[in-house]
């Protein structure tokens, strides 16, 4: 499993990859892809592309991202999820908290 965080040059993106399984042995790795970003205001993009499974830890941590994000006003988009995470993501509703695509 792996994250890798890459921020735009006028730090207004923020993507953040995750490849291999998604749960909570990544929850620090995860955490510390954002915890030094700007927060509200900042387009954060989470690119699950790579992700081979996703559990309920690993919703969670998309929640506490949201949040840090600036929670209702946030700007959070989920892309490139493979047929078996989104259906996690889809049984979860995170369609009305995110933009999955």
């Amino acid at each position: 499993m792996s994250i890798e965080q890459h921020s735009s040059r006028d730090s207004n993106e923020v993507r953040i990859s995750v490849s291999g399984r998604f749960d909570f042995e990544e929850h620090q790795a995860f955490r510390a892809a954002y915890r030094h970003t700007p927060g509200p205001g900042t387009r954060y993009v989470v690119d699950l592309s790579r992700a081979e499974y996703m559990d309920s830890s690993a919703l969670g941590m998309l929640l506490l991202l949201r949040e840090h994000a600036g929670g209702d006003l946030a700007d959070v988009r989920v892309t490139g999820a493979p047929e078996g995470v989104r259906k996690v993501l889809d049984i979860a509703n995170f369609g009305r908290l995110f933009t999955i695509t």
